[in-house]
């Protein structure tokens, strides 16, 4: 997402505020955030002050004589005004709610588009009717609401095209893709994590790879899906060496009694060998492998899961890659057993053709372990990739040396765009 300031808010693609339509599936949507959080009332009281600037009917009329300008302009600011209000007043009880954070992030991207000042006068709040005896709530007409667990369909039924992915992965000695392209290998010994967010913690322990080598392998991960709403329950799955589950720690395969337990799955490809969880509510899919006693982990994450994080959780393995002091160069291999480099790279060439960041670290692996197998390590890190990536460019990446980074990518944007702020307050 560009510079709000020089581009159509994503809320509105023609630089408008948000149609009737838009706003009325917000209200509709919004139903089941945190039971403390008033963020719902937040969002209802601006679709409600809001319809009132669509002037007869014509979307035209909302944008009221362009940015800052106009009277539909100015009625949007006093709207947005409170909005941010509301937000702040609800602050406290909405800590961690995705909604929220959507709901603020989005507040600032129209405030800024539109050229209101964040001091002026603010709407009169709505009318609130009279309640009516032994009537039920109340229902607008439209389309009916998406599944609330189906984080793929929401996006596409608001937004009109597939959200956005990231990849990461871990393997080998080990080896980390970072969700930004860059490719590290890491001594990284004991306990790190991958990925820590407000939807999903993933730690990886490791340990050396023989006696005195610098080199360690991941020998357990636990993965942790966070307690969502009506989705799931809590989830605990943990894997280790030998030991591939089938099931969460509780013994389920799926998300638990909720409405939405089915959208959190978990099925085994190959026991004892090869696990897949699917996390639908949230736009995931994780693999987990074991080849040559370690185990590699891949993921496939929505972009808005993968950045929903505080500052206090910046130590992630799959966001930063691996921190500086835990970085090997390819020059601090150390050959043991027979296997000559030359051999390795023999091995690793018949799976690995192209001799890209995966090759590398596949001739680095055996030559470090001196076992063989380590090339299907490798090999399935790569075809994940490829199944995972939405961008198959950067499939191959091609560094210098294993243990810098590869691509100057751009790194990930602001968090939480206020483009699914519309959709995310369904959380």
């Amino acid at each position: 997402m560009g510079d709000p300031g020089q581009s159509p808010s994503p809320w509105c693609p023609h630089g408008s505020p948000p149609t009737l339509s838009i706003l009325t599936l917000l209200l509709l949507l919004c139903g089941h955030a945190h039971s403390q959080c008033k963020i719902l009332r937040c969002n209802a009281e601006y679709v409600s002050s809001t319809l009132s600037l669509r002037g007869g009917g014509s979307p035209g009329a909302l944008r009221g004589g362009g940015r800052g300008g106009g009277v539909g302009s100015s009625g949007l600011c006093r709207a947005l005004r409170s909005y941010a209000l509301c937000t702040r007043r609800t602050a406290r009880t909405c800590r961690g709610d995705l909604a929220f954070h959507s709901a603020v992030h989005g507040i600032e991207d129209l405030m800024i588009q539109h050229n209101c000042s964040r001091q002026g006068p603010t709407a009169p709040p709505p009318p609130r009717g009279p309640a009516i005896p032994g009537a039920g709530p109340v229902r607008s007409s439209g389309p009916p609401a998406p599944d609330p667990c189906d984080y793929e369909g929401r996006f596409f039924r608001l937004n009109g095209q597939p959200p956005g992915f990231l990849h990461c992965a871990s393997f080998g000695d080990p080896h980390v893709r970072s969700f930004h392209h860059h490719f590290h290998t890491c001594r990284v010994q004991g306990a790190w994590p991958l990925l820590d967010n407000d939807f999903l913690f993933v730690q990886a322990t490791s340990s050396p790879v023989a006696s005195g080598a610098n080199a360690t392998t991941t020998r357990k991960l636990t993965i942790i899906f966070k307690n969502m709403q009506e989705c799931i329950d809590q989830k605990v799955y943990q894997a280790e060496v030998d030991n591939l589950p089938a099931a969460f720690e509780d013994g389920s395969i799926n998300g638990g009694d909720r409405p939405g337990g089915s959208s959190l799955s978990i099925r085994t490809a190959n026991p004892g060998s090869h696990v897949e969880i699917r996390a639908v509510y949230i736009g995931t899919t994780i693999i987990i492998r074991q080849t040559a006693g370690q185990l590699s982990f891949s993921i496939k994450v929505a972009e808005d899961v993968a950045r929903a994080f505080s500052a206090e959780q910046d130590l992630q393995l799959c966001v930063g890659g691996c921190p500086p002091s835990q970085r090997l160069s390819r020059s601090e291999r150390s050959r043991r057993g027979a296997i000559t480099i030359d051999t390795a790279r023999q091995l690793c060439k018949e799976g690995l053709p192209v001799e890209d960041a995966y090759f590398h670290s596949c001739v680095f692996d055996v030559l470090i372990s001196g076992d063989p197998n380590f090339t299907v390590a490798a090999q399935a890190a790569l075809e994940d990739a490829r199944a995972f990536l939405p961008d198959l460019e950067k499939l191959h990446l091609f560094p210098l040396d294993a243990g810098v980074p590869l691509s100057s990518a751009t790194l990930l944007a602001p968090l939480l765009s206020g483009v699914f702020v519309l959709w995310l307050c369904i959380q």
